[in-house]
């Protein structure tokens, strides 16, 4: 697979570096963040996940297909609304269907069990990756055949306002297309009750989104697990592989969490070695965790990328609301990475092997300078700012507890 081979540097960013803060987001390929509340991350030209949420859900017409982790709501938080606007999409006619995780749905039934008993809305649980390891860990969803979501937002309060997320709003009716494809799949996998096999495409198939005379926006669709994705979409790693392996600049990564380490001590070297190749070619190489990674079989990872030249790590930590302590929440959980002055990528990933090999993950690879331009803006915020801090390959750290507490 060879997804750079026409892709040409393109000499507009050194301008645009000066003038990013007058970059104005896409109509039709639209980055979204959610922002923890008392905190300095927010980009104000830069909507957020709610609001974009409650618009696309409110203007469906004919069909709303989500699939999702888990759904969590919570009486007065910010996803009430949201679960509203789907009752009354259902209720004025719009057929709903929904797919979320059956093992995370024992821990959050009560959103999913209200919906099911709705008018027009139809609710699947999917277990099928189980048989390898992994989960349904995709978050998008699709209006109307016409445009989708997807990125980090699990369907969950906490991920409106209490924890940093990532996606995309695309306007685009071939990508939603492909999506639902993808969606009709695991449809069918839910009552089937097994994988059914699928050949991904050998090629990356472009799309192009183009508005008045700005620079288009070329992506196309990634997605895993392996021996289960449909036509229309490539495998995520190699995708991500060889991004890495043709930067020549920057690469820029913003992840929940980043481990080689496997279970029964086996390690997981794909993207661990891409990262070090770049770092030795001279690449400015920069990682940035949650502090969830403080874990005995992660920081030692971490730690050994941090001595190497060129490669820098840090994790977030983002403070506790003021309000109370809320579980599973605060914290850095972006999936993203930049490449030079005009790749980018973005998906529903954490960098551990199960997420690429055994679980239902989906991301898309982009090529333009504006966007590329914005989501450095976005990591160089966090990397920069009073959250995040380097990782000392001398230090012991201890795991940071973030369940519930009793």
């Amino acid at each position: 697979m060879r997804i750079l081979n026409k892709i040409k540097p393109i000499a507009l960013f050194i301008m645009l570096v000066g003038i990013v803060t007058a970059q104005l987001p896409y109509n039709d390929f639209e980055i979204v963040e959610s922002i923890p509340v008392e905190t300095t991350l927010d980009n104000p030209d830069i909507r957020n996940t709610f609001d974009v949420w409650l618009e696309m859900i409110s203007d469906a017409q004919s069909t709303i297909d989500i699939e999702q982790f888990y759904i969590s709501n919570e009486k007065g938080e910010a996803l009430e609304p949201i679960i509203r606007a789907i009752e009354k999409a259902a209720d004025r006619g719009v057929e709903v269907r929904i797919i979320a995780e059956e093992k995370m749905s024992k821990t959050y039934p009560e959103t999913l069990e209200l919906l099911s008993k709705q008018k027009n809305i139809q609710v699947r649980l999917i277990n099928v990756f189980g048989s390898k390891g992994g989960v349904q860990h995709s978050k998008y969803f699709i209006v109307d055949r016409r445009q989708v979501f997807i990125g980090s937002q699990n369907f969950d309060w906490r991920a409106l306002d209490h924890i940093h997320e990532l996606g995309l709003r695309i306007r685009h009716i071939p990508y939603a297309k492909k999506m639902t494809k993808l969606f009709e799949l695991d449809w069918k996998q839910c009552h089937a009750k097994r994988m059914l096999p699928q050949s991904p495409s050998r090629e990356s198939e472009w799309m192009t989104v183009k508005e008045n005379e700005r620079e288009p926006v070329r992506f196309f669709a990634t997605a895993s697990p392996e021996g289960n994705i449909p036509s229309g979409f490539v495998l995520d790693l190699p995708a991500l592989i060889e991004l890495i392996d043709n930067a020549r600049k920057r690469v820029y990564i913003q992840l929940l969490s980043y481990s080689p380490s496997v279970r029964g001590g086996a390690y997981f070297a794909d993207l661990d070695d891409a990262l070090r190749r770049a770092a030795a070619r001279g690449a400015d190489v920069r990682l940035i965790c949650s502090d969830w990674c403080q874990k005995p079989y992660e920081m030692p990872c971490l730690k050994e990328l941090a001595q190497l030249p060129n490669l820098n790590v840090k994790l977030s930590t983002i403070p506790e609301w003021s309000g109370d302590y809320i579980p599973f929440s605060r914290v850095e959980h972006c999936k993203m990475m930049i490449i030079d002055d005009s790749l980018s990528w973005i998906g529903s990933s954490n960098w551990q092997r199960d997420y690429f090999y055994d679980s239902r993950n989906i991301a898309v690879v982009v090529r333009n300078t504006r966007i590329n331009t914005m989501l450095s803006r976005i990591f160089l915020k966090s990397w920069d700012g009073p959250y995040s801090w380097k990782v000392d390959p001398e230090q012991e750290y201890k795991p940071k507890y973030y369940g519930e507490k009793n």
